[in-house]
């Protein structure tokens, strides 16, 4: 059934915006049930083909542009914040909006990332990534408070080195970051996150799970990044070790 509707689709039976003849008409056009048709356009609104409207009706979605996001050793060395000059890379403005909570318990799977005991106390901050006021990313990040608890940066957003990035203020306190890991993984927007990022329950979402190493291997900081992979495609680049 989903086929169905995502051929009427590619033919331009309807136009971007074009609100779909009611769930009863469709389902007699097409021969099947209500709830064959329900289904049928849950599935191609999580696809992003079509969207919902409260009290409205279905809609044939306008394609968004989708731009690529470089992850790259570059962006870690060029000082400042990353998503700053990500963004101007782009020709945008990047800001962010946080809010920070000291002392929060370590979650378990957060204490095994960062070396941790389960409770252990860190700093817990939320963010909401913007360019040019329109959200790009969000970001959860949580520091162990055994490393920078009584310092000037223990509150990543506050102080004399507040949007500097956590390889820049770590330095400031001499924790010199080497390594950062990154783990994507695909995932479906949950109500809040749509929220938050413009688009639909359900729409697809890169997770990437990333956490950054000091030069003796210890963890000092993990995040867990969701870009809207209906506007951002995640590219890597991978230095080649010349002979």
């Amino acid at each position: 059934m989903a086929d169905a509707i995502r051929a009427k689709l590619a033919s331009g039976e309807w136009s971007v915006g074009e609100r779909l003849p009611s769930r009863a008409q469709l389902a007699q056009e097409l021969q099947v049930g209500d709830n064959v048709v329900r289904r049928a356009q849950e599935r191609l609104i999580i696809e992003g083909l079509l969207e919902g409207r409260a009290g409205s009706g279905t809609y044939v979605r306008r394609p968004r542009e989708r731009l690529r996001m470089v992850r790259s050793r570059h962006r870690e060395r060029r000082g400042g914040s990353p998503f700053r000059a990500d963004m101007k890379e782009q020709g945008r403005t990047g800001s962010w909006e946080s809010r920070s909570t000291a002392r929060a318990p370590a979650p378990a799977n957060i204490a095994e990332r960062l070396a941790i005991a389960p409770g252990d106390l860190t700093v817990h901050t939320r963010y909401e990534f913007l360019g040019d006021g329109q959200p790009v990313q969000l970001s959860q990040s949580w520091e162990p408070m055994a490393i920078t608890d009584g310092t000037p940066v223990v509150l990543p957003e506050m102080g004399p080195f507040a949007g500097a990035g956590v390889v820049e203020r770590m330095r400031t306190i001499g924790v010199i970051i080497e390594t950062a890991v990154e783990i994507p993984r695909p995932s479906r927007a949950t109500q809040e996150q749509a929220k938050l990022l413009g688009i639909s329950v359900g729409d697809m979402v890169m997770e990437i799970e990333r956490t950054y190493y000091d030069t003796d291997g210890r963890p000092v900081e993990t995040a867990d990044i969701t870009v809207p992979d209906i506007r951002w495609e995640i590219a890597y680049e991978i230095p080649v070790e010349q002979p």
